[in-house]
């Protein structure tokens, strides 16, 4: 079995007195897709961005590759290998696709951009993930339709030799062929190790790409397992009553009984 290279152990998040996320135990495990399902305002935006350092955790653990880690900010996430792309992209229309696969983090002096290497490794990420739709790195990202768009996103990601990538509703408001391509590219992340976590709410692209599915019902994580030993039907009332049969959480008759 191999072990995980994220998890949360009893992590709890509140804003306030809204108490977002309660006791969440999540894991991913490198060549694995986990799929985050769950209803608006189930927490899974909450969750994402305490996993990036966005938010910070109120009281839990969080480890990555074993080691118990503290998130005080993004660049903490992002120097141990997390690395998020969130539904908006956060893509410069005006720049090509080195300029936004290097945005922030351009190679070079303060006085000298080393455009070369950075083409260089532009190429060469995308060739690794087996993009085939993207003509020219030096397109600018306003004449990229919506799937190669989020193919330049995910591959910024992979640039910076991230271990973890959340991706959160990646083939939201794509076209079938633009859908295939994206999923084709989460299982490529999958096969070179990378753990990936796919926030969405399209089961049918959940059941097709994931390994695993977990699912937060009102910030808990009613139920984790194999996407083989679950149905569709199954998740869907999951998503809706946090149960489906044995699974998520327990009847109101079961918890009386159990807490006599």
């Amino acid at each position: 079995m191999t072990s995980d290279l994220l998890s949360l152990k009893g992590v709890n998040k509140a804003f306030g007195p809204v108490h977002v996320l309660h006791d969440i135990d999540f894991s991913v495990r490198p060549g694995e897709v986990v799929a985050l399902v769950g209803d608006n305002g189930a927490g899974k935006s909450t969750m994402v961005k305490c996993i990036a350092g966005i938010n910070p955790i109120d009281t839990g653990v969080i480890r990555f590759d074993g080691d118990e880690v503290h998130l005080h900010g993004p660049k903490d996430a992002a120097r141990l290998g997390i690395e998020v792309v969130y539904q908006d992209l956060a893509l410069a229309d005006n720049l090509d696709i080195v300029q936004n696969m290097y945005l922030g983090r351009e190679r070079g002096t303060a006085w000298y951009l080393d455009e070369a290497t950075m083409e260089t490794e532009a190429r060469r990420t995308l060739a690794s993930l087996s993009v085939r739709t993207i003509n020219s790195v030096r397109q600018p990202v306003s004449t990229l339709s919506g799937g190669q768009r989020q193919t330049v996103a995910i591959a910024k990601s992979v640039l910076w030799d991230s271990k973890v990538i959340l991706l959160d509703e990646p083939t939201a408001a794509l076209g079938v062929a633009q859908t295939r391509q994206v999923l084709d590219l989460v299982r490529r992340l999958a096969e070179q190790g990378l753990g990936v976590v796919l926030i969405s709410h399209n089961l049918g692209d959940v059941f097709e790409v994931a390994d695993r599915i977990a699912v937060l019902y009102l910030g808990r994580l009613v139920a984790q397992l194999p996407v083989s030993d679950v149905s569709q039907h199954q998740v869907v009332e999951l998503i809706t009553s946090g149960r489906s049969g044995d699974l998520g959480l327990a009847r109101p008759e079961t918890a009386a009984i159990s807490g006599l």
